[in-house]
């Protein structure tokens, strides 16, 4: 007979087409119903809470009373809640944030009872291959998803163990058609049996045992009062089997009795039974850069910093960034970063990503000023101190700010050793925006921030402090770097790179390394968008216009460390799909460029500006590498993955019936990259994550910089043809009109071990030489520390330098730090690394910050990591 497992369920979307506000109250009232449910029928044994535990966060918001009401239903396993804090997006944001989703959900499990140990994830838009891994790390072994699957991943079935290379793998239950199925089931017989055959045939079909699940649950769906009755007459329409109220463990625990079940590895993106959109990664552009942004500054710049302060003696603040990772997790779930949200939701996300950067910047500044203001102040006041949050020395230029009413000064070291420098831009500040103080005491006389550079080497995961002193030697504060301005091509020069910039913009860059130029490098590209969120789709018949016949106007600001690089050009492209449609050109699109080169680095980085006034298209960015290429290299989780540049199901969608085209539209965490035998290059990225491969012969990197739409949802799109995903509703912010900036760099590498480690490259590109500039004034006042702290400092080193460092942060769980590794090279290695104080305990642990291993017995921590492996080391003083 087979088995009908009946769980109960809602999916929560805490905002999507409607407010988080709105579902909020709606939540106040379904948790009153579900927990009577559950409190006054014996026979209700189960409800899923949808395995996020930010929900209990926004319902005890509103209820606080009822936390005990909710601790005894979870302590009774009733009421089943976790394991995440958010239903994440596996595609579009960084590893640290999943992994954190996870942290910080089971952490909030802990009040109440035991989370539910299964990578619930019913309704993500694709599945990552790192997802096993992640989901090991948290001792989770079980996984249930819904999209992204099709028989040409190597099974037809819908139970299967996922795994990648490493053998990490979880046994998977599929939703072939999804968490809804058993939503707001019909009491009448015929509509019932109508309804529930047509499931049947296909849950059949796919199962491996006697054992199928129906959800009984929908997007925001109250709790279904009358289920026993519809469980009775399902009984009598199906005497041949078994249905009962039942939870996802039971599913498994008969699923772990198979043997022989299917293996799969890898990700999960296709879109034949389910959509996946590929194309989302792009949809509001400003909300993705942002999420970027803030994720790189949490991991690379503000947790190490605290690390190092807290090494010191300072208090390392767990609960202040536990609020930043959850405002931005709240943007996490797959509807909210995806952006495929009404306009009122995405001024919302946007806030909080606001608030969240307002909070990481202050806390920031917060640790910078307290390490340096407990520095031995007999020597100098005024300081400026770089800090170097990687785990190896770094000889890099250092670009920072001075604030003083010195008009002639010298930085010195602890040591009395001067150092050279070069001022690049002065600036009057008032007074009162230093200290109102200042100026309560009618002192009006201005200060001046002085942009400096200087090039030195920054200790490992420390800093290196400079002290300010007037000096009668120094150059004027008017002697900053000459300004040279070209109107036609012009040429800049470093120890890697020829750079010639062509009267369109464009740029021909000489890889000195590999002795190969590569032309017409940041050709911009415009077409039409006449999808939705969700997809990005063009016109049939759409024409598209490049910036190859532009005037621009250049201007180079050479320096003695660096040159910056300005180029201004105005597009001319059509202001909607009517104008394209009838090949009018009637819009003009502003762009700026600026580059900034360094003489001794490979890295271009480079910010644009676009002024976007058009409406319903896509704008890209072109990097040619002459590389004839069958698959791309990006970085995934962790690690980095390999896809081909053509999906093959290209030729077959159409007659296979697909929802949705498959084109090789992929996401990338922080750098994709074309290579050969010899050479590479890469884009490195704190803004966009979408790229596609294109030309004859797949040789070009093509970036999406921003896509313009009006609507949520659309039908018949030419890429996604038939009903319109989420709804028709007008979105008229998403058409993106205003000013759209962008971070992005450029790497052109020889493909050998010095130069092809990208996930490091990219981690450096990530984590800048940050500084801070000590004065005698602060319009905020603290109290002295009772220590004093070197004016130089190093944590730790890393040995090697061939592994990547992924996150320094204080325990969750103990009072010691966990540093993260992953190896994102070719091949197996070994990470080594010495912390430069004396250690109390040492040990690896799982993701969870559990104990996994026995410790290590001095300062030197070595260990291997395979390919596309993290691994986990507690350190405590």
């Amino acid at each position: 007979m087979k088995k009908v497992h009946v769980v109960p369920h809602m999916h929560w979307d805490r905002e999507w087409y409607f407010t988080t506000e709105e579902s909020r109250i709606l939540l106040v009232n379904n948790m009153e119903e579900i927990m009577i449910m559950l409190e006054e029928n014996d026979d209700y044994p189960y409800y899923i809470l949808d395995g996020q535990t930010a929900i209990l966060e926004d319902y005890f918001a509103v209820k606080p009373e009822n936390k005990e009401r909710v601790k005894a239903l979870v302590q009774k396993g009733k009421l089943i809640i976790g394991p995440w804090y958010t239903q994440t997006d596996e595609m579009v944001v960084g590893g640290e944030s999943i992994v954190r989703n996870l942290l910080y959900g089971m952490k909030d499990c802990e009040e109440f009872g035991e989370p539910m140990r299964i990578g619930y994830l019913p309704d993500s838009f694709g599945q990552s291959a790192r997802m096993p891994q992640i989901l090991n790390g948290f001792d989770i072994h079980y996984s249930i998803f819904w999209r992204g699957i099709s028989e040409r991943v190597g099974t037809g079935k819908t139970e299967f163990y996922w795994k990648d290379k490493n053998e990490f793998k979880v046994l998977t239950q599929l939703f072939p058609l999804g968490y809804a199925i058993g939503k707001y089931l019909p009491l009448e017989k015929e509509a019932l049996k109508g309804r529930i055959d047509k499931y049947f045939s296909i849950l059949d079909k796919g199962a491996t045992t006697e054992n199928i699940i129906l959800p009984n649950g929908h997007d925001q769906m109250p709790v279904q009062k009358n289920i026993f009755e519809v469980i009775k007459k399902l009984k009598e329409i199906y005497p041949e089997r078994e249905f009962f109220l039942s939870n996802y463990e039971n599913v498994f625990k008969e699923l772990e009795k198979q043997e022989n079940l299917d293996v799969l590895e890898g990700e999960f993106l296709d879109g034949k039974y389910m959509r996946v959109h590929r194309s989302i990664f792009s949809t509001r552009m400003d909300i993705k850069a942002a999420n970027v942004r803030i994720e790189n500054k949490i991991t690379n710049i503000l947790e190490p910093l605290a690390s190092i302060a807290y090494s010191l003696g300072f208090e390392y603040h767990s609960g202040l960034i536990e609020l930043i990772w959850k405002e931005i997790m709240k943007n996490h779930a797959h509807d909210s970063i995806g952006c495929c949200c009404s306009d009122k939701v995405h001024k919302q996300i946007m806030a909080r990503f606001e608030l969240a950067e307002d909070k990481v910047d202050n806390l920031i500044n917060f640790y910078k000023r307290i390490i340096v203001d407990a520095m031995d102040k007999d020597i100098a006041l005024d300081k400026l101190t770089a800090f170097n949050l990687l785990p190896y020395e770094r000889e890099e230029v250092i670009r920072g700010e001075i604030v003083t009413k010195f008009k002639n000064f010298k930085l010195v070291d602890e040591n009395e050793i001067e150092k050279e420098f070069e001022i690049l831009k002065t600036e009057i500040v008032d007074a009162g925006l230093i200290d109102r103080q200042i100026v309560h005491y009618e002192n009006y006389d201005p200060f001046i921030r002085y942009t400096v550079e200087l090039k030195d080497v920054i200790p490992s995961m420390g800093y290196k402090t400079y002290l300010i002193k007037e000096s009668v030697n120094n150059r004027e504060s008017s002697e900053v770097s000459e300004v040279s301005e070209v109107s036609e091509v012009s040429k800049v020069e470093t120890e890697f790179y020829d750079i010639n910039i062509n009267e369109n913009g464009t740029l021909n860059i000489k890889d000195k390394k590999n002795n190969i130029e590569y032309k017409n490098v940041m050709l911009l590209e415009d077409g039409s968008d006449d999808g939705d969120e969700y997809d990005f789709s063009p016109l049939e018949y759409d024409f598209l216009i490049y910036s190859d016949n532009v005037k621009c106007k250049s201007i180079i600001k050479k320096n003695t460390l660096s040159t910056e690089i300005t180029i201004k050009y105005i597009m001319d492209i059509p202001k909607d799909l009517d104008s394209r449609k009838a090949k009018v050109i009637d819009c003009k699109m502003p762009v700026e460029i600026n580059l900034t080169l360094h003489e001794s680095n490979p890295i271009i980085d480079v910010n644009m500006s676009i002024m976007n006034l058009a409406k319903d298209h896509r704008v890209r960015v072109y990097i040619p590498t002459g590389i004839a290429s069958k698959v791309s290299l990006s970085d995934n989780q962790f690690g980095t993955i390999e896809r081909a540049v053509r999906d093959s199901a290209m030729d077959v969608w159409e007659c296979e019936g697909w929802d949705e085209r498959p084109d090789s539209i992929y996401p990338m965490m922080s750098f994709v990259a074309l290579r050969d035998e010899s050479k590479g290059v890469s884009i490195l990225t704190n803004s966009t994550r979408e790229f596609e491969v294109i030309g004859q012969v797949y040789d070009t990197m093509a970036i999406t910089l921003f896509r313009s739409v009006g609507l949520l949802g659309k039908e018949e799109l030419f890429r996604r043809p038939g009903r319109p995903s989420g709804i028709k509703l007008e979105t008229p912010d998403s058409q993106m009109i205003g000013e759209i900036k962008l971070n992005f760099a450029l790497y052109y590498f020889k493909n050998d071990d010095s130069m092809n480690n990208l996930t490091k490259v990219a981690k450096e590109y990530l984590t800048p030489i940050i500084s801070y500039n000590k004065m005698p004034h602060n319009a905020m006042k603290l109290n002295e520390a009772d220590f004093v702290t070197p004016y130089k400092y190093s944590l730790l080193k890393e040995k090697n330098n061939q592994i990547t460092l992924s996150a320094l942060k204080k325990s969750e769980k103990n009072s010691g730090l966990i540093v993260r590794f992953f190896n994102g090279t070719e091949e197996n290695k070994k990470v080594s690394f010495r912390v430069n104080k004396n250690i109390k305990d040492c040990y690896i642990t799982n993701l969870n910050e559990k104990r996994t291993k026995n410790s290590f017995y001095d300062n030197k921590i070595e260990l291997d990591i395979n390919k596309n492996v993290v691994k986990n080391v507690y350190i405590e003083f």
